[in-house]
């Protein structure tokens, strides 16, 4: 026994020799990355909500701002946070079954929001009143969405297989999609277009719809290779990016469905996708945040097609949501807790604040961005999101203007009923530019040889009103007469044509009186204004202002007895003061030259009188 003994430890003597033993080395601690990308996305503030009871399929954000409040299916129930206090607001529990997904309306003023029992339901955010019920789906509904370009429609999908495109106003189904083969999970709208969309289903496809095609087919269509569990648009509207089995995938629509990359960092399902942005200002610096049943968040820069971070979480991920402002980070898990993450604020990272429980990487340091140039694959993947900078040309949209039923009569070179809508109105300035209209495109005397006798009456009329206003005497007077010229035998043959001429001469004979009149002033005023300047009379401060009085202006009655009043005193008082006194005799002075309005006004009266009408 002792020589057994004695051989064994010869033995294990010579094994230590000949395979020296090294003694064991304990794991090095893993250091946190340093890199302003690992920093960015550790800076938010991890805070447990435990009040929900089972797990939480969807999150969707509020696009209102500045405070972007956040909805959280939950069994039968809606539950709001506030994105700042990250606390309960409000709830909606109008539900009979399980809810499965939400999504607010571009404005922020509704949500809609699916059930298992087959049910589209749409609320008020405020009031939390049901203000539509959209009942078609046969099987429970798994995604609502509502395109952020369009208020007025929804799309859906469930387990029956069929996507619906709702007419919410109308509680209508506006189209069945029937491609799928199998349980339509997830979807989304198009950022750019409000009539394009994307559906992801359980037979391993995605589908591009486009309401607009008549044979309801889709437009194109990609195979994930496994089932789908999730897609979104990127910014640009151009890419997509699905997530089923252990990857995420990106595809280049505008590249007839090409695939793009594919990220298999998972260890199981990836479940929920969403896009993120590496802060506010920096629309260009997007990312997609990815959560799995690994319990896993990875953060992915599509434009260097890698993996910029990664984050665990002591439960299985069911859905992720990033708010617009970029301050809000907010996961589901299967067992129903939420943890939301609320960025540091500048008063935080000058107090040195700690992270949460899950983080424990100390003080956050504001990443430097980096100004992108056209050279980079990143600047032309900004998407629409992107703020103009200083130096941009900001290019507004033109103010869309409601026309005047005129002018919508003449783009459709109607010219004739134009003329005649405008005669019917109050407004003489727009009848005036509807002339010079027609005028322009010589279509006037062709519009009056075509009026009826009632649309006659009614030019007739407006000409007795306007056509002795100085503002458009020129035009109107020169119609006047054509229109005598040409309707001739018409008006002769009715009655009612007659009492417009003879109110017609009338007022042409009124007019030439008027100016007679003014231009008998005229000739006294120039009279009596040099014989002032010869014996230097203090009315020779008056010559300014006699001089300002035009020559043949056309007015009215009242301004013509206004002048002729003016006429009457001034006479009297140089009468009186002038040492020479001499009879006037205004009827022998010549009249002084006639201009274009006088002319106008008599050819119209010599066009008159040839109608011998009394």
């Amino acid at each position: 026994m002792a020589q057994l003994d004695h051989h064994h430890h010869t033995q294990q003597a010579t094994v230590s020799k000949t395979f020296p033993v090294k003694p064991k080395l304990k794991p090095k601690s893993k250091t946190p990355s340093k890199t302003p990308e690992s920093k960015y996305w550790s800076s938010f503030k991890n805070h447990q909500i435990k009040n929900l009871i089972s797990p939480i399929p969807s999150i969707d954000f509020s696009p209102n701002s500045p405070h972007h409040n956040f909805a959280v299916p939950n069994s039968t129930s809606i539950t709001f946070f506030s994105s700042q206090t990250l606390s309960p607001s409000s709830s909606i529990s109008s539900f009979s079954d399980v809810v499965s997904s939400c999504s607010f309306r571009s404005d922020g003023s509704l949500i809609a929001a699916s059930d298992l029992s087959g049910l589209v339901q749409v609320f008020d955010v405020k009031t939390r009143i049901p203000l539509r019920r959209l009942r078609s789906h046969a099987r429970p509904v798994r995604f609502v969405k509502y395109p952020s370009l369009d208020k007025l429609h929804l799309v859906s999908g469930g387990d029956d297989s069929i996507v619906k495109y709702w007419d919410v106003a109308g509680e209508t189904v506006v189209m069945d999609l029937l491609g799928h083969r199998d349980y339509v999970r997830c979807g989304d709208c198009s950022p750019i277009n409000g009539e394009l969309f994307v559906t992801g289903s359980y037979d391993h496809t995605v589908k591009l719809w486009d309401v607009r095609v008549e044979n309801k087919n889709s437009v194109i269509e990609v195979n994930h290779g496994k089932p789908v569990e999730d897609v979104m648009f990127l910014p640009s509207g151009g890419m997509v990016a699905t997530a089923g089995g252990n990857s995420v995938k990106i595809w280049d629509l505008m590249g007839g469905g090409k695939m793009v990359y594919s990220m298999e960092s998972h260890n199981k399902t990836v479940t929920s996708i969403c896009l993120g942005r590496m802060g506010k200002e920096s629309g260009e610096e997007y990312r997609i945040l990815s959560v799995a049943l690994d319990g896993y968040m990875k953060v992915f820069d599509y434009a260097r097609m890698k993996v910029t971070h990664s984050m665990r979480f002591p439960a299985p991920l069911m859905s992720v949501g990033f708010s617009p402002d970029c301050m809000t980070r907010v996961i589901g898990t299967s067992n129903g807790i939420i943890f939301a993450g609320r960025r540091k604020t500048k008063k935080d990272v000058e107090e040195g604040g700690k992270m949460g429980d899950f983080m424990g990487l100390g003080s956050f340091e504001e990443p430097r961005r980096r100004e992108l140039r056209p050279t980079s694959v990143r600047y032309f993947h900004r998407g629409q999101g992107e703020k103009a900078s200083e130096e941009d040309h900001l290019i507004m949209r033109p103010k869309r203007v409601k026309l005047a039923e005129h002018d919508k009569l003449l783009k459709k070179f109607r010219h004739k009923e134009a003329l005649v809508s405008v005669l019917g109105g109050k407004n003489a300035e727009n009848v005036v530019a509807v002339m010079e209209e027609l005028v322009a495109r010589r279509k006037l005397l062709k519009c009056v040889s075509n009026l009826s006798e009632e649309e006659l009456g009614m030019l007739l009329g407006f000409l007795r009103k306007h056509s002795t206003l100085p503002r458009h005497a020129k035009l109107l007077m020169g119609l006047t007469r054509k229109v005598l010229e040409i309707r001739t035998e018409d008006i002769k043959a009715s009655d009612a044509l007659n009492g417009h001429i003879r109110n017609i001469k009338r007022a042409v004979e009124e007019e030439i009186r008027i100016q007679q009149s003014l231009q008998e002033i005229q000739g006294c005023q120039d009279y009596h204004l040099n014989k002032c300047k010869a014996a230097e009379s203090p009315f020779r401060a008056a010559v300014p202002l006699f001089k300002q009085l035009p020559k043949n202006y056309a007015v009215n009655q009242k301004t013509s007895c206004y002048y002729l009043l003016l006429y009457i005193f001034f006479k009297f008082t140089f009468y009186l003061s002038l040492t020479q006194q001499r009879s006037l005799r205004y009827t022998n002075k010549p009249l002084p030259p006639v201009h274009a309005g006088t002319a106008e006004v008599e050819a119209a009266l010599a066009a008159v009188a040839l109608l011998h009408v009394s």
